[in-house]
């Protein structure tokens, strides 16, 4: 049986969110440098580096807002505005093609004898092919004038070295259980989210948030509920695997079990079986059995 889905859930795009929780020193930081920018020049590259879902491009949109009225020209790179050779919209895929930045490059050529300031925000590096990547190191090579570049990123050494070296590298924390809790009570006040996940969060609402809208979290319980359960049998856990493998993005989940259980001499090989089922394997419910299997396995051996 598929997870629930709770359409009633409204978590907004990042562009479209007017609360930001956290991230206070990093706001304040740029916000000081924009208003010495006169005095000292501002940097023009700055990385905002953290775990997913903590509100990094919440920021960056509430920076590039904060300096609208002095920006002629606002570009975006991220998923939703990536295209293909032929200059069509290609939003399945699972990176940034190089003509995605190509494009904006040539609109941000054409933007040039406007005289405003302009921001460049791409959400995420992560995801940026090699060839796109290349793109904009070449543009960082050489920045131009009254131009921000704000980039998102999730894991800091997918950046390139070439690239760290010419950005202010903001790494924000991860959010407290405090900031959590008020965000969701903004976005989800009619749920009763309880302290245990809060903290199967790790600091990331966006992870309460696809849980929520996916009914990741009762598929979670359920994975809980099976591995404490000494008679469950391998038709059982080929049942939880096929469950999890229709939702890629509950694959996390199998690490938030190891953490719960404390069994830490699975987690890095896990991560990389992960891995691995979104790069080769073509029956993802074989790989997800035999990590379940596995960590049944460490269980029965601890008990």
């Amino acid at each position: 049986m598929a997870p629930r889905k709770k359409e009633s859930y409204n978590f907004p795009n990042p562009i479209d969110n007017n609360l930001l929780v956290g991230h206070s020193g990093v706001l304040n930081s740029f916000i000081d440098a924009w208003n010495k920018r006169d005095e000292h020049p501002i940097h023009p590259v700055w990385i905002l580096s953290g775990i997913r879902g903590i509100g990094k491009a919440t920021l960056a949109y509430r920076i590039a807002k904060m300096v609208q009225g002095c920006i002629g020209d606002f570009f975006i790179i991220d998923m939703e505005r990536n295209i293909d050779k032929d200059g069509k919209s290609k939003t399945d895929g699972k990176v940034i093609s190089v003509y995605t930045v190509r494009n904006m490059i040539e609109k941000m050529q054409m933007s040039s004898m406007s005289g405003g300031w302009r921001v460049i925000l791409i959400d995420s590096v992560d995801e940026l092919n090699a060839a796109a990547s290349n793109a904009m190191l070449k543009m960082l090579e050489e920045p131009p004038a009254k131009t921000i570049f704000l980039l998102v990123v999730h894991q800091l050494s997918n950046v390139l070295p070439t690239v760290r070296s010419r950005a202010r590298v903001e790494k924000l924390n991860p959010l407290s259980l405090s900031e959590l809790r008020e965000l969701c009570t903004k976005f989800i006040p009619d749920e009763d989210i309880g302290t245990p996940m809060l903290r199967l969060a790790n600091g990331s609402f966006g992870k309460i948030a696809n849980l929520k809208k996916s009914g990741g979290d009762e598929i979670y319980e359920e994975l809980i509920e099976l591995l404490e359960n000494q008679r469950a049998n391998s038709a059982d856990i080929m049942g939880m695997a096929r469950k999890i493998s229709e939702y890629p993005e509950l694959y996390g989940i199998l690490l938030d079990a190891i953490a719960y259980f404390g069994l830490s001499d699975l987690y890095t090989e896990t991560t990389h079986n992960i891995s691995d089922i979104n790069r080769i394997y073509l029956e993802p419910e074989i790989a997800i059995f035999k990590i379940i299997n596995e960590i049944k396995k460490s269980l029965a051996t601890c008990s």
